[in-house]
C-alpha cells in the first residue's frame, strides 16, 4: 500500500454565475489533466439570500453530467423534457446531459437564509457525448453512511467504499465520491484506487493531508521577509487538495475535526473542448451544438 503525497493545495476562488449567484469555485474551464475526469467543481455556500436567489435560469448542457450535492436549504430544478423536482439537505441529483438538456437551478435558503451545496461536473467520453438525457435524483435517506469505530462518518453517494455501495450507478467515470468527517485530533488512512484522479474538498474544520513519513503539514510558500522560515499548510475551510499517485490517502484531523468531499474518478484522456455549459471532444462538435441551439434542433 502507498500514501498519496499531495501535489498542491488551492483555495477556492470566489466567483458570479448564473443570474448572480456568488459562489467559490474549486477548478474550471482551464487545464483538466490533473482533474480528469472531472471539469468543473463549484462551491455554491452562501448566508445572504440575494447573492444566491437569482439562480440558475434556464441554460443548455450537452457532453457532460452534472452532480449537484446540497447540504443546507433546498434547490428547485426543472428542464426542456418536463422534468422537475426539489432538492432539499443532503440530497443528490447526478444529471446526466448526454445529448443534449436545457433547464434551470433556483436554490432556496433554509428559515434562516442558509444555501449551501456543490457541484461537479464530470466528462462524458467520446462514444456516450450523445447519449439519452437521464436523471438520477437521490433523498438523503438513501445515501449508505458509515460510521467507524473511532467516530470517522462517511456518506457514500457514488462508487463503493468499505463495503457500501452508493445509490447512484451506471456513470462513466466510475467515479467515487465521498462526504467524510474525521474527529479531532484522529489520523485516518482512507482507500482509493491507484488508477483514479483524486482530490479532496475541506468545507469544515481543519487538518493536514499528508504522507505517513511527514509528520509536518504540507509545505506551501516562505515567510516574508525570511527566505529560511517555511511555513506548513493546515488545510481549512474551502482549500482544494490534489493528490498523485498511491492507493491511500491519509488525513490527520484538527482540533476541531475535518469534514471533506473525496472524490475520484477514471481519466477519460480525449480531447476537451469548450463552450460553458456544453463539452464535446472538437470544435466542429461545438459548432454543431451551437447550431442545434439556434435551429430548435439542441432536444434530441
Amino acid at each position: 500500500m502507498s500514501i498519496r503525497p499531495v501535489r498542491r493545495i488551492v483555495q477556492a476562488q470566489p466567483t458570479i454565475e448564473g443570474a448572480g449567484v456568488h459562489l467559490h469555485r474549486g477548478f474550471g474551464f482551464d487545464e483538466t489533466n490533473e482533474t480528469d475526469p472531472f471539469l468543473l467543481f463549484d462551491d455554491f455556500r452562501n448566508d445572504v439570500p440575494s447573492q444566491y436567489r437569482a439562480g440558475f435560469p434556464w441554460h443548455p448542457h450537452r457532453g457532460i453530467e452534472t452532480i449537484t450535492y446540497v447540504l443546507a436549504g433546498n434547490v428547485d430544478h426543472a428542464d426542456s423534457l418536463g422534468n422537475r423536482g426539489t432538492l432539499g439537505a443532503g440530497d443528490v441529483q447526478w444529471m446526466t446531459a448526454g445529448s443534449g438538456i436545457v433547464h434551470h437551478e433556483m436554490p432556496k435558503g433554509d428559515v434562516l437564509g442558509h444555501m449551501h451545496g456543490f457541484q461537479l461536473w464530470a466528462n462524458l467520453p467520446s462514444t456516450l457525448k450523445m447519449t439519452a438525457p437521464r436523471y438520477q435524483d437521490v433523498p438523503s435517506a438513501q445515501i449508505a453512511e458509515i460510521i467507524d469505530d473511532d467516530g470517522t462518518t462517511i456518506r457514500v453517494i457514488c462508487g463503493e467504499f468499505w463495503g457500501k455501495r452508493g445509490p447512484v450507478d451506471g456513470i462513466a467515470a466510475d467515479p467515487c465520491y465521498l462526504d467524510v468527517f474525521v474527529p479531532a485530533g484522529i489520523r485516518k488512512t482512507l482507500p482509493v484506487d491507484a488508477y483514479r484522479n483524486t482530490f479532496a474538498y475541506v468545507f469544515d474544520g481543519d487538518g493536514n493531508f499528508r504522507a505517513a513519513s511527514d509528520p509536518m503539514g504540507v509545505l506551501t510558500e516562505r515567510t516574508a521577509g525570511n527566505d529560511d522560515d517555511l511555513v506548513r499548510e493546515r488545510t481549512g475551510n474551502r482549500s482544494l487538495v490534489f493528490f498523485d499517485s498511491g492507493d491511500e490517502v491519509t488525513v490527520q484531523a484538527g482540533d476541531r475535526g475535518i469534514r471533506f468531499l473525496l472524490v475520484s474518478g477514471t481519466p477519460i484522456k480525449e480531447p476537451v473542448a469548450w463552450y460553458g455549459p456544453i463539452v464535446m471532444n472538437t470544435q466542429a462538435e461545438l459548432q454543431v451544438a451551437m447550431r442545434d441551439l439556434q435551429e430548435g434542433t439542441f432536444i434530441r
